[in-house]
């Protein structure tokens, strides 16, 4: 079954999108709901989807987790939770518990955003991560390439918890640039508790231009890193529309693996993400 681990909704009259303001979002300011994946992920054959948080909000992943239990096509959510809070264990608690909570699979944030390079390893960080660990959820990791020297620190300081490396860690593709980042993406490999997507890459390419072989470089280093076991694939849907379809993200991604054995890809586009994030599967 094909699982696309990494994909997103948003309902702008219920809550607001400031990160969509830009003009460079323009296009995809507008609502994405359940009908709107439905069509996009069955065009690509998918089964299984992740939702994944947008917004640093409680309500929006009780949200998220009340549309997983009503829409079988999402099999999990990773949501969000302040892990500098004091409360954070009884947080995690709460999503548990509201409808649709045993849907709750990992938890992300956007670390992207924050201004320290080092914020991964702070001591309330750390013990927010431990909260995680402990409820027995993953842990996404959005951040840039600058940050992943810090994430490295923090997966090596909570071990027991699987952290998932969200869009390769975002790497330079629209400057071709290799290193640093795929030195600090082996480092991060080293450790068995993280996983990695293979996601969000034409956005970090020339979104006007790009090429497949433009993807290629980044692919071929973490397959060399990681290997199929700790790889999925993910659309970053809607967000991908800046720059190509879902079915174009899902065809030209599958293309970069034609290398592989059947076994290897069907690991990379379903088996490592239902694994990981522990999806029930039909």
């Amino acid at each position: 079954m094909r699982v696309d681990a990494h994909h997103h909704l948003w309902r702008l009259s219920a809550r607001p999108q400031p990160w969509l303001d830009g003009e460079e979002t323009s296009y995809i300011r507008r609502d994405f709901g359940v009908p709107d994946l439905q069509k996009a992920a069955g065009s690509a054959g998918i089964g299984q989807t992740v939702l994944v948080q947008v917004l640093p909000d409680l309500d929006e992943t009780i949200e998220f987790l009340a549309l997983a239990e009503e829409n079988p096509l999402i099999a999990g959510v990773v949501g969000w939770a302040d892990l500098t809070s004091s409360t954070v264990d009884s947080d995690l608690e709460r999503l548990r518990a509201v409808p649709g909570g045993e849907l709750l699979v990992g938890i992300r944030h956007l670390v992207q955003a924050e201004p320290d390079p080092r914020w991964l390893v702070r001591d309330d960080v750390l013990r927010g991560l431990r909260a995680v660990r402990d409820a027995g959820l993953a842990y996404d990791l959005l951040v840039l390439p600058h940050q992943l020297p810090a994430a490295i620190e923090a997966v090596r300081a909570v071990p027991g918890l699987t952290f998932v490396l969200d869009h390769l860690g975002k790497p330079p593709i629209a400057t071709r640039e290799v290193n640093p980042w795929a030195i600090h993406l082996k480092t991060l490999a080293d450790e068995p508790n993280v996983a990695a997507k293979i996601s969000g890459l034409v956005t970090e390419a020339d979104l006007e231009h790009w090429t497949t072989e433009d993807l290629r470089p980044y692919v071929e280093t973490a397959l060399a890193a990681f290997g199929p076991d700790r790889l999925m694939l993910g659309s970053d849907w809607p967000v991908c529309l800046l720059a190509a379809g879902y079915e174009t993200v899902w065809r030209t991604t599958e293309s970069l693996l034609t290398r592989l054995t059947d076994a290897e890809r069907a690991e990379i586009s379903g088996g490592t993400a239902a694994r990981i994030y522990r999806l029930d599967q039909p």
